[in-house]
């Protein structure tokens, strides 16, 4: 459909989708896509416009404002808006985007996360990727192709984790993303050993503080945390899919005791071991 917007280009076109019920329980949607070529002075404001959107700047600059913040995106940048709250963006220049109006279960929470990454202007290291997945959900309307709602679902939540690893790698250094990927490595090989927070920081090639420090803001919990959660998983499959006594899991899954292990477990799971093996036990041979 042609655009009748004022100051938007005549040769700007758009399209309007409504989502099935399905579509509107499980997956990210999309509501309206467009590309518009804007003329000198385009500028909108809403109050709100119940959906979130996503632009990719192809040409020129327009300055945004959202969440309290002001700010330029250029060509290349994508913009991020939750379109529920006061929003507005424009230019006094000419400039071009792809758009697209999307919502579902988990939009709000990517945005926020992408958001606190970010801010509502976003610059991945190589925009073509995002931007040629919001471009064919674009063509894909645009050229009548058959629509499979599933398969944009997977273009929209494949544009936003490229968005949110974009943002992640610029907060996060290489050392510190693959020191912790190692020594989260390390403890899924070795949970069933004695492990302290010294050896895991040894791992990490860093001091034990800036260790747990590191360790909790890129997995959002501690060291030991992670450990003890591991080790449970370990024992909860133990007990469901093996005649294993619950020592013998105890001492398999890292615990010093089984008195320690017993507590361990109802502290976590608010049952004790044998509760928990006795309220359903899977088959071995199902795993």
């Amino acid at each position: 459909m042609r655009s009748t917007e004022f100051k938007v280009s005549p040769q700007s076109d758009y399209y309007v989708y409504t989502p099935s019920a399905l579509a509107r329980k499980l997956y990210l949607y999309p509501l309206l896509t467009g590309y518009f070529i804007y003329e000198p002075g385009y500028f909108i404001e809403r109050n709100h416009f119940d959906n979130f959107l996503i632009m990719y700047i192809s040409k020129g600059t327009c300055t945004v404002s959202a969440s309290s913040q002001s700010c330029t995106a250029s060509a290349g940048q994508f913009v991020l808006l939750d379109c529920y709250h006061p929003h507005s963006y424009g230019s006094e220049d000419s400039w071009e985007a792809v758009w697209l109006h999307f919502d579902g279960p988990l939009a709000r929470a990517y945005h926020d996360e992408i958001l606190s990454e970010c801010g509502p202007v976003i610059a991945p290291a190589h925009p073509e990727v995002p931007g040629g997945l919001l471009s064919r959900i674009y063509e894909i309307f645009r050229t009548s192709s058959p629509l499979e709602e599933h398969a944009l679902s997977d273009y929209i939540t494949r544009i936003l984790n490229s968005l949110l690893f974009s943002g992640q790698s610029k907060k996060r250094s290489a050392l510190r993303t693959s020191s912790i990927t190692d020594t989260i490595t390390y403890i899924n090989k070795h949970f069933h050993e004695s492990l302290t927070l010294d050896t895991l920081a040894k791992q990490a090639n860093v001091s034990p503080y800036h260790f747990t420090r590191i360790f909790a803001k890129e997995t959002g919990m501690t060291p030991h945390h992670y450990l003890i959660a591991t080790r449970i998983s370990a024992a909860k499959f133990l007990l469901k899919s093996s005649g294993t006594s619950i020592k013998e899991i105890a001492f398999r899954t890292g615990f010093q005791s089984e008195t320690s292990f017993c507590n361990t477990f109802k502290k976590w799971e608010g049952c004790t071991p044998s509760q928990y093996r006795s309220s359903g036990t899977l088959s071995p041979s199902a795993f």
